[in-house]
């Protein structure tokens, strides 16, 4: 079984392409998935120029880019399928004013009307699971995900969203097989209390390494190597800041955290992989 190969979701680093690839590649990552948004090195108002440019420049530094995190519409659908990017993952947050169903059923219209332009170009859109309000699990996949090829419109999990959703791993593998096309994410959460305890108890999602997450990297990685997935493991690069201060780390405040989380990951390949 070939061995999946580890990228880097590139959210925290503005900075310009090449610092950065020659920074991803040092750390020993075999690719990256490229944040396309404003502000970042390839902008949705660019991606038909800047997406195929960009992705060049890290295949000369050793970098594969198997995924963005992007929009939808079909200059993006395009410039992924010249460039030879086989996913754009994105997020399924719920509209509460709608509803759960309502907000599902108008995902699958999206879905729907881009068929077409993701066959074409050989692309498929990667939702993944959010905690919160979103499609927050394997199960909210499956019902989101229900009817469509994989190779079109796919299932990108999440065990960090999972487990502060209450999925077991083993479970999560089973539901999300079906949906999967070539990448999982590997990121950690816990619940942390935001309050003293004198007053009635609040909790929010806290991003950490994966020694202390809701789940067990080695089981995950030992479920996927069970069901045969050798695509690509992602890592979000998703830190928090320290306990009560809001907001995610950014820039080079992560790279302790994913130099650990990285070793962790790939001695975890080395040894289930082999």
């Amino acid at each position: 079984m070939k061995r999946p190969q580890i990228t880097a979701f590139t959210k925290p680093w503005d900075e310009p392409l090449p610092q950065l690839a020659e920074k991803l590649a040092g750390l020993g990552f075999d690719g990256v998935e490229l944040a396309v948004r404003p502000g970042y090195q390839v902008e949705p108002e660019n991606v038909r120029q800047g997406l195929p440019a960009a992705v060049e420049l890290l295949k000369q530094h050793g970098l594969s880019t198997p995924s963005i995190a992007g929009n939808t519409d079909e200059d993006t659908i395009a410039a992924c399928g010249e460039a030879g990017v086989g996913i754009i993952r994105i997020c399924a947050p719920i509209d509460m004013e709608k509803g759960y169903r309502a907000s599902v059923d108008a995902y699958r219209r999206t879905f729907d009307a881009l068929l077409p332009a993701l066959e074409r170009h050989g692309v498929a859109i990667g939702v993944q699971n959010h905690y919160g309000y979103h499609v927050a699990s394997a199960v909210g996949l499956a019902h989101l995900l229900e009817g469509y090829d994989p190779a079109q419109v796919c299932g990108v999990l999440d065990m960090g969203h999972c487990a502060v959703d209450g999925e077991p791993v083993k479970m999560a593998i089973d539901i999300a097989r079906p949906l999967l096309n070539g990448l999982v994410n590997f990121k950690s959460a816990m619940h942390l209390r935001a309050n003293g305890p004198e007053l009635p108890a609040e909790y929010v999602v806290h991003w950490s390494t994966n020694d202390h997450g809701g789940y067990n990297w080695r089981e995950l990685v030992t479920e996927l190597h069970r069901i045969g997935f050798d695509g690509t493991f992602c890592m979000p690069i998703e830190y928090s800041q320290q306990a009560g201060v809001h907001g995610q780390r950014m820039g080079d405040d992560v790279l302790p955290f994913a130099r650990h989380d990285l070793a962790h990951l790939k001695a975890l390949v080395d040894e289930i992989y082999g």
